[in-house]
């Protein structure tokens, strides 16, 4: 490999905060046991399937979303080490468009093949639903809560194409940038629920995800690791604090999974509050991946952590409609039998999932790439790579986004693929040139 970007792949772990590397682990892992608990699918009294979200129709729901939206975690995790691989790169003389290319590129290839997976299902289904008599409702339904992780790709795609620039604004007026992103995201907010126009909320996706960013950008520069113990506390304590105003005074819901999408403010307060609790939690985290079982743990999971957060919904349904068929199997959702086997459930999953990546783990694993493409061309195949999200994200999906979605995603792939270096661009040129010199000449072969 020739090029900066490619080089970053090597991993120094004498030098890598493995904390971090649990936390993100931590934080997948427990997406996918929300996500479990909130698919539901049964039959109703009239026999028909029915799906229903028996997470949410807890009356403790709303108050546990306060811990369990980790989200904001994980861009706090992701700020850090985009700063680090920012910086690293740096050293090493490597530019902008090397490092967007490398970051998106790991987002792009993952999720070609789940869309190319749907365009087959949703394509199939839409077909078959009249013959085998499945109403178009529930496939919408189904569609819709199968593409619901994909706003990450939008949100992290994003912020990867972004810190360049936030780095350097990061550098020059850490807390000016951090009070201009604050201020955005108050406004935006304003605006949107103020008109009700929900659509205007999306423009958080910069300003919420890149402030969320900047605090792991804090973190990386020590920021947290010089506070006292109890400043950390101090200050966690005032950004949960802060989420009971919002909710009880403000325009948004006590519940933070509907903050999500799009980002509202309390996610600022959550991203906060998270990194100083991850910052305590460092001394016990540290400790326990000094052994074995959680080295091997935190690298079985963490090798896998986009084939097992993009796929681990569809793997859910299919599992879910599966145990329909087998009589007993499939207790009514809601019921104590059904939270019971939910345990079990999430072991299936997980095995599934590590099944499917020898499938799709390829496409996880960073390529061989040598010289980066133009900085327009980078730009265009990380446009290409959020839309699609974005899309699902804003409008849910369906087939003809699934259509959209591979198209474009196989062009960015395309795009950030393996582009000739200037040594293979001379290479090729001795060649022709060899070529030419021993080709007979059209004079020399009537002769």
């Amino acid at each position: 490999m020739t090029d900066a970007a490619a080089k970053s792949s090597a991993i120094d772990l004498s030098k890598r905060d493995l904390t971090l590397d649990i936390a993100r682990v931590f934080c997948v892992l427990l997406v996918v046991v929300i996500h479990l608990l909130m698919v539901g699918v049964g039959r109703d009294d009239a026999g028909a399937l029915s799906i229903s979200r028996p997470l949410e129709q807890q009356a403790w729901f709303a108050g546990v979303t306060w811990a369990g939206q980790i989200m904001p975690l994980f861009f706090v995790v992701g700020g850090f080490a985009s700063l680090t691989a920012w910086r690293s790169l740096r050293r090493r003389g490597g530019t902008a468009a090397e490092y967007v290319r490398s970051r998106v590129l790991r987002l792009a290839q993952p999720a070609l093949p789940l869309f190319l997976f749907y365009v087959v299902v949703l394509g199939g289904a839409q077909l078959l639903a009249p013959v085998i008599g499945i109403p178009p409702k529930l496939l919408s339904v189904v569609a819709v809560g199968a593409g619901a992780p994909l706003w990450f790709i939008a949100a992290y795609a994003l912020c990867q194409a972004m810190v360049p620039v936030m780095v350097r604004l990061h550098a020059a007026a850490p807390k000016r940038t951090v009070l201009v992103l604050l201020a955005g995201a108050v406004v935006v907010d304003a605006v949107r629920y103020s008109s009700g126009i929900d659509i205007i909320g999306t423009l958080n996706l910069f300003f919420v995800w890149l402030l969320v960013q900047q605090i792991g950008f804090f973190y990386a520069d020590g920021w947290f690791a010089a506070r006292r113990w109890w400043q950390l506390v101090a200050i966690a304590a005032v950004a949960y604090a802060a989420l009971w105003p919002l909710t009880a005074w403000g325009p948004y819901a006590d519940d933070m999974l509907t903050n999500l999408n799009p980002p509202t403010l309390p996610l600022i307060a959550l991203g906060l509050g998270q990194a100083c609790v991850l910052r305590l939690l460092r001394p016990a985290l540290a400790a326990l991946m000094r052994t074995r079982g959680a080295k091997a743990v935190v690298f079985l999971v963490g090798t896998r952590l986009m084939t097992i957060y993009l796929w681990h919904l569809p793997i859910i349904i299919i599992l879910s409609g599966a145990l329909l068929l087998i009589p007993g199997a499939s207790p009514q959702p809601g019921t104590g039998a059904w939270w019971w086997s939910r345990p079990v459930i999430y072991l299936v999953v997980l095995v599934a999932l590590f099944g499917l990546s020898f499938l799709v783990g390829r496409w996880e694993a960073p390529r061989e790439i040598t010289s980066t493409p133009p900085l327009p061309i980078v730009v265009i195949a990380a446009i290409a790579t959020f839309i699609p999200a974005y899309a699902v994200m804003e409008w849910f999906l369906d087939f003809p986004f699934a259509v959209m979605g591979s198209l474009m995603l196989t062009l960015a792939v395309v795009l950030l693929g393996r582009w000739p270096g200037a040594a293979e661009r001379a290479q090729s040129r001795v060649t022709k040139s060899i070529s030419s010199s021993t080709r007979p000449s059209s004079a020399g072969s009537r002769s």
